[in-house]
């Protein structure tokens, strides 16, 4: 997703005590960053913050480490949790502008990472760049690595291809699929549990129906 540049968006993020300007020095320690030891869980692909700002709120038990590559898009984002926060502290957020590519320099094993979600993330159409999604093979076990047997991966998407293809990434990879459908919003699943995001609230409005998953790591 393109945004335009926001001049504003670097120095209020660099004033942000949730914004994190040096992640890989938290690798394997994010928990000194939250000072406590309530579970983590990792947002890839975190766009403009609406929904790990929702998660935050409704689960201040949980810590949410949330990554994006752009600047401008953080800025955004750190505006919108700040909102949605209003007079109430934002302590359990960590906001990270790194590239999801190289998720190995800020996060490992010793994070114990609770959950991982991934939202409406490129699908990466072209067959020479699928290599580059972030639910393929080669980024599941990664994930795997920093996931404990039984923990989970939620997945939205617009993207019927993506969505199939994924299907059978996760099952390739030894993946349970715990929950699983084709029209999210039509589903019974507590809407709690997955709040809407920016791209998901326009997907929806155009009619398209969303795709919504959980993978659970079978070890």
């Amino acid at each position: 997703m393109r945004i335009r540049k926001k001049k504003w968006a670097e120095p209020e993020l660099t004033a942000c005590d949730f914004y994190v300007a040096e992640p890989k020095t938290y690798k394997n320690r994010w928990k000194s960053f939250f000072k406590n030891d309530n579970p983590i869980m990792l947002e890839v692909g975190c766009g403009k913050g609406s929904f790990v700002g929702q998660m935050a709120l409704i689960h201040p038990e949980i810590n949410f480490v949330a990554v994006d590559i752009k600047l401008d898009m953080l800025g955004v984002g750190r505006r919108n949790i700040v909102e949605l926060f209003g007079e109430k502290e934002v302590k359990n957020i960590a906001l990270v502008r790194y590239n999801v590519e190289m998720l190995d320099e800020i996060v490992g094993k010793d994070d114990e990472i609770e959950r991982i979600y991934i939202n409406f993330c490129n699908p990466w159409p072209r067959e020479k760049h699928k290599k580059r999604r972030l639910t393929h093979p080669r980024k599941l076990r990664f994930y795997k690595a920093l996931l404990k047997t039984g923990k989970e991966i939620h997945f939205k998407t617009d993207d019927d291809g993506l969505f199939e293809d994924s299907l059978g990434y996760f099952k390739s990879e030894g993946f349970e699929i715990k929950a699983l459908t084709y029209d999210l919003h039509s589903s019974d699943i507590n809407p709690a549990d997955t709040p809407m995001t920016e791209h998901e609230k326009m997907f929806s409005d155009e009619g398209i129906k969303i795709k919504y998953c959980v993978i659970e790591n079978r070890g």
